[in-house]
């Protein structure tokens, strides 16, 4: 398959706008030396099969210098790479061989906190006159000694954890290695942004911003209040979590967030480099998307959850968030995923068949905003069932059995079938590769027309072929029944049509003369008037 040049990768500053991202999760996509463990010369090695899919860009989960207490997302040293990953060089290599194959290159920028073994914290927490002593959220306890305030944490408990040396508690929206950063202090906001800079000179080409609306909590430090039982919601681990009993409008979500966002988006815009902000919010993400990307002055993207849910999309839901979307802001701009490296797998998480699959990657590649792809899912790659002894995710060892963790999305990508770990390494992988999933590997994919990777292949260019569905606007989205239906208009007019569900659908052509696409993505053929949809068909027209 024809890919971009590195020529056109230089002359396109909009570059994100509609995109393509293949997230790739390091430490399970290849293993180069033997280690059981993924790191950048693997990913180097793999990125043939990326560009041969169509993306415009990977996203890489962040591989710099870590304990590893949550794989990762707990940063040491924002300005070198753990040598679990490789090197500087390496990561150097990624960059070069990406650009090459027409690739751009965002990296995972994990701002909100640090691990505790970080040079910053552990200078903090020595007193409280040093010189950074106001880098970390610190709060004294209230007059019974326990926390400042009702803070959860998402893995569970208090946000707040108790310092002896400072006689104080420190905040920790995630683990307890995992200190948040306090960015009230201007000093912390420029320190992270020379981490900024530093990527951006070795050639970055955007950033996915892990936790963007954790980065201020209220200076005040007040309580958060009660939510209703009937809007409690959560995309990881629904129901077994006493964080969802919060409304979180005192820790996260605050409006100085917007300045600093615009300081980062200042020093991104002379490098022609975009962001996508993860929104981890469950109540007011879209509303949070909108004020993140109008305007032109901060994020250019966010990434929100309503596709992410354990509840499948159905028809009227994704009407229903992009009515939302729109009536929160028209220019805002969405990066949509089923999947990644926080939630079960779509083709799981939804019960999907093949048929539903295909039809949901179809229309995917249909919505205005940009787009993330999780690795493994375009071979179709269901949830790994990962016993309790194997469990690597801290998450799934505090909530097993109700929630099993994130490692079953987290397992090693299958490249070949007649292997133990589906050719990720010659070594026992970090986490066990499932029999069912050999049976689905690249190579047992590769050359069949009739395979899932071949579908995501032919959607992926056929995004690519139509200006209109990455750049043009999205009007008339309706929901009858199982059947969604919307308008791409753009330099030309596609109407796009889904029955999501198992029973047939009638579909009512707009005025006009129409002529049938996507004949390789099962759309079906098109005359006048009305067109009966199978189960999980779709339909895909062009106006004459």
């Amino acid at each position: 398959m024809q890919t971009q040049t590195a020529t056109t990768l230089a002359k396109d500053p909009d570059w994100w706008r509609g995109a393509v991202i293949y997230q790739i999760y390091p430490r399970s996509y290849q293993d180069s030396n033997g280690d059981g463990v993924g790191d950048l010369a693997g990913i180097v090695e793999r990125l043939p099969h990326i560009a041969g899919l169509g993306a415009d860009a990977i996203w890489i989960s962040p591989f710099f210098t870590s304990p590893m207490k949550d794989f990762g997302y707990d940063v040491s040293d924002y300005c070198d790479v753990d040598p679990m990953f490789g090197t500087l060089a390496d990561f150097d290599a990624v960059v070069a061989r990406a650009h090459g194959l027409g690739l751009r290159v965002m990296i995972d920028l994990v701002l909100s906190h640090t691990s505790d073994q970080h040079p910053w914290f552990k200078e903090s927490r020595a007193n409280r006159t040093n010189p950074k002593a106001d880098w970390f959220v610190w709060a004294d306890p209230k007059g019974d000694g326990t926390p400042p305030n009702n803070w959860l944490s998402i893995f569970g408990g208090s946000a707040w954890q108790w310092d002896g040396r400072r006689e104080q508690y420190y905040l920790h929206n995630f683990l307890t290695s995992q200190p948040d950063l306090n960015f009230h202090c201007d000093a912390v906001q420029e320190a992270l942004l020379d981490a900024v800079r530093f990527w951006l000179e070795r050639g970055v080409d955007g950033f996915r911003l892990d936790t963007i609306n954790f980065y201020i909590a209220d200076k005040y430090l007040r309580d958060n209040p009660p939510l209703p039982k009937e809007l409690r919601n959560d995309s990881i681990a629904p129901g077994v979590n006493p964080y969802n009993h919060q409304l979180h409008i005192f820790d996260k979500n605050q409006p100085e967030n917007l300045e600093f966002l615009k300081k980062f988006r200042a020093i991104c815009n002379p490098y022609g480099a975009a962001a996508v902000g993860e929104v981890g919010d469950a109540q007011r993400g879209l509303e949070i998307m909108a004020e993140y990307t109008s305007g032109g002055d901060k994020v250019q993207m966010c990434y929100p959850f309503e596709m992410l849910q354990p509840k499948r999309l159905t028809a009227a839901l994704l009407a229903d968030t992009f009515a939302r979307m729109a009536k929160a802001a028209p220019d805002a701009w969405p990066c949509w995923a089923y999947s990644n490296h926080d939630t079960v797998r779509h083709i799981t998480r939804w019960g999907l068949s093949d048929a539903a699959a295909r039809a949901y990657t179809t229309m995917l590649v249909c919505l205005r905003g940009s787009l993330c792809l999780y690795q493994g899912e375009e071979l179709g790659l269901p949830e790994a069932d990962i016993a309790f002894e194997d469990l690597q995710d801290p998450y799934g060892i505090e909530f097993w059995p109700e929630f099993k963790g994130r490692d079953g999305c987290r397992t090693p990508m299958v490249w070949q079938t007649d292997n133990a770990s589906g050719g990720f390494s010659t070594a026992k992988p970090w986490l066990p590769v499932t029999a069912a999933h050999l049976g689905l590997s690249v190579a047992a994919q590769d050359g069949d027309a009739s395979s899932m990777l071949a579908h995501y292949r032919a959607a992926l260019a056929f995004r690519r072929a139509h200006a209109t569905l990455r750049y043009g606007s999205m009007e008339g989205i309706a929901a009858t029944g199982d059947l969604a239906q919307f308008l791409r208009v753009g330099d030309e007019t596609i109407f796009c049509a889904f029955n999501l569900g198992d029973a047939e659908a009638e579909v009512v052509l707009p005025g006009g003369s129409w002529a049938a696409l996507g004949t390789d993505l099962g759309s079906q053929p098109v005359g006048a008037g009305t067109i009966t949809l199978g189960p999980w068909q779709v339909c895909l027209a062009k106006k004459i």
